[in-house]
């Protein structure tokens, strides 16, 4: 025996290995499926999380920098946006300083403890918020970095705060922070995979499933690191052909 014939023998032997594996995990029993429902459940909990995760965020991001833009107010106006300010603050200190993990145990365990709702919803809550903290941040900081003339402009224009914030920094503001908003929704979208620890059968909860009945942790685990990986790519992909669309709109 040649080492050519040994070489085509192991070659055989893996490939022949492999093949069992797959049918063990993903055949037998429609163990796919799994995985298929996980990732309708993952890409269900992401899209309304990050529709909250933006509306939050912008919210919060609006009151914040116009706490810090606005010039002379009345002094109810103030009061009321000294306070508006001082909650979005707390907001963003025990959001931004507790793990999402924890976040998401306590308003599964504590919060909605006494009422029967669906996990997807809790996860959806829970992951929303947290990106809003995030996604807050990222918004004021590209509203503070818009020169003051914009709001002069607009001022000019007859627009008040409301309407130059609305039709002149907002889209500005939008196009300078779009690439730190796709990598915080990149990041939410792999943060989804903890939402097992409420027993909600999301793609990761999917594959520890079919581990637990194959006993076999290869395979399972690559998949859904093959899925995840291959989301991510595609967003990243669709992040860049909206950042080039948004650059050849400005020339």
């Amino acid at each position: 025996m040649n080492i050519f014939s040994v070489m085509g023998e192991d070659i055989s032997n893996f490939f022949q290995q492999f093949g069992n594996d797959f049918y063990l995990n993903f055949v037998k029993n429609a163990r796919w499926k799994y995985l298929v429902n996980g990732l309708g459940v993952t890409l269900k909990v992401t899209l309304f999380a990050v529709l909250i995760g933006i509306a939050l965020g912008f919210l919060v991001a609006i009151i914040r920098s116009t706490h810090d833009k606005a010039g002379t107010m009345s002094s109810l106006l103030k009061f009321v946006l000294n306070v508006l300010n001082f909650i979005c603050n707390v907001y963003l200190t025990v959001i931004r300083g507790t793990p999402v993990l924890v976040q998401l145990l306590i308003i599964y365990f504590v919060i909605f403890a006494s009422v029967r709702i669906d996990k997807s919803f809790v996860a959806i809550v829970a992951f929303g918020v947290n990106s809003g903290a995030y996604v807050a941040e990222i918004v004021r900081g590209g509203i503070m970095s818009i020169d003051q003339g914009q709001f002069e402009a607009g001022r000019s224009l007859g627009f008040n705060f409301a309407q130059t914030m609305w039709y002149i920094i907002i889209p500005q503001t939008f196009k300078n922070v779009l690439p730190a908003l796709g990598n915080e929704f990149i990041v939410l979208l792999k943060e989804t995979s903890v939402a097992g620890y409420i027993a909600l059968e999301d793609l990761t909860k999917g594959g520890d499933i079919i581990r637990s009945q194959t006993f076999s942790a290869l395979m399972p685990l690559l998949a859904v690191a093959a899925i995840y990986l291959l989301m991510v790519v595609i967003l990243s992909r669709l992040q860049k052909l909206l950042e080039r669309r948004l650059r050849s709109s400005e020339k």
